[in-house]
């Protein structure tokens, strides 16, 4: 009831909630909260996928759509090649002179026939070879079919009775690195993924026991399993690659080969992109503390599978080289980013960004062989000649090599 002196209403406390705070002034916290909220950028929504070698990504919606275009890209590659083997007989690119160039003859010694079919098929690995014709094209332009057939037949599964159940720094190294092998990957990381995995590398350290086992060696043979699917074909393909188409000693216990590339990509890198290697020199970053899991892994740790496929299909046909050519544009395509990172952190973060993240083959390709150039084997060959007794000297000096220690000098 109002007084007759006080025409207007009692003016009430305002509500207050069970904390002690007003109504009024709880919702306009709410409000502003909820303000802030909506003004803060989202985080991109990710997207759970499977990517052409059945690895499990998880990945931004823009990287969906760029694998779900990439694998759309490999079915068109993969009717070019259909329509090459109804051109030119199938098979065709299986005969040896096709891909005498792995052999080591030049383009010019060829017949005219010969040299267009060879250029066709450079042209079209290059462009990438469709996942169901690699094993065949990648055993026979590699070399592994005719190091194969220079073996006993037996030879792969006399050489697994030989060494089973027998124990070496080698063997109990591969068994600690069996698990950290593409974990992720429902085959590679299943029993019979390991196992045949495990066997593979276990009996090539017995084929070779100067090399025996290096930590990079597991990433390289799992995909080659996935590609080749026989273990035994995966098995020679491990073979040709250390023994024909990489540097003498990479895969060795001091990593002999290993220093040597390093050095060379280092040049490669100065002569390139002089004005980044300076400013990484500047920050103190050794690019070899990327580049030595690139080369040793061969990009199989680092880029999306595709993309280290592409890779493998020229290194198989074209030699060592391509794997400077790519390392260098991975280092161009993030060259304005690289040059204005303060420290050693950001500069590793940009490369590990640029690396995972391509899942674009014929970007990274396009920018290798049109920005960075295609370099010759021998002029590679030549720089490894050149940096070799630097690193002789270097692992006298930590005592992993001796004076009188043979290290092997090699022409590819």
């Amino acid at each position: 009831m109002y007084s007759a002196l006080n025409t207007e209403p009692p003016v009430e406390p305002p509500p207050t909630t069970a904390w002690g705070v007003e109504r009024g002034e709880m919702q306009d916290r709410i409000d502003t909260k909820r303000n802030v909220r909506s003004s803060r950028p989202r985080k991109p929504t990710k997207v759970k996928m499977q990517d052409v070698y059945s690895f499990n990504l998880e990945v931004s919606r823009e990287e969906a759509s760029i694998i779900h275009q990439v694998k759309e890209r490999v079915k068109e590659q993969g009717r070019v090649w259909w329509a090459m083997e109804a051109k030119n007989g199938a098979g065709w690119y299986l005969q040896p002179e096709i891909f005498a160039q792995a052999e080591g003859y030049f383009v010019s010694s060829l017949s005219l026939v010969t040299m267009t079919s060879t250029l066709q098929l450079k042209k079209l690995i290059r462009s990438g070879i469709p996942p169901l014709l690699r094993p065949r094209v990648w055993s026979a332009v590699s070399g592994a079919n005719k190091r194969r057939s220079s073996a006993p037949e037996s030879y792969y599964s006399d050489l697994l009775a030989a060494v089973e159940g027998r124990e070496t720094p080698a063997t109990r190294q591969i068994d600690h690195d069996l698990g950290r092998t593409f974990p992720t990957h429902p085959w590679i990381d299943s029993a019979d993924g390991r196992a045949a995995l495990r066997r593979i590398l276990v009996a090539y350290s017995f084929r070779d026991s100067r090399v025996g086992y290096c930590q990079g060696m597991n990433f390289v043979a799992a995909m080659l399993l996935l590609v080749m699917k026989k273990e035994e074909d995966a098995f020679w393909m491990l073979a040709v690659l250390v023994e024909n188409v990489l540097f003498d000693d990479c895969y060795s216990e001091n990593l002999y080969g290993c220093h040597v590339e390093q050095r060379v990509f280092k040049d490669l890198l100065r002569k390139k992109l002089p004005r980044l290697a300076v400013r990484l020199e500047e920050i103190e970053f050794d690019v070899s503390l990327v580049t030595t899991e690139w080369f040793l892994c061969l990009f199989a740790k680092s880029l999306p599978s595709e993309t280290t496929m592409r890779v493998w299909d020229v290194l198989f046909n074209e030699g060592a080289s391509i794997l400077f050519i790519v390392a260098l544009a991975i280092f161009k395509m993030r060259e304005e980013e690289l040059f204005a990172a303060k420290h050693v952190g950001e500069v590793m973060k940009i490369l590990h960004d640029a690396t995972h993240g391509a899942y674009d083959p014929d970007e990274l390709l396009k920018v290798a062989f049109e920005k960075v150039g295609v370099m010759s084997l021998q002029s590679i060959v030549k720089q490894r000649k050149k940096e070799q007794p630097a690193v002789i000297a270097e692992l006298e000096r930590r005592g992993q090599l001796n004076p009188s220690d043979s290290v092997q000098s090699s022409s590819r």
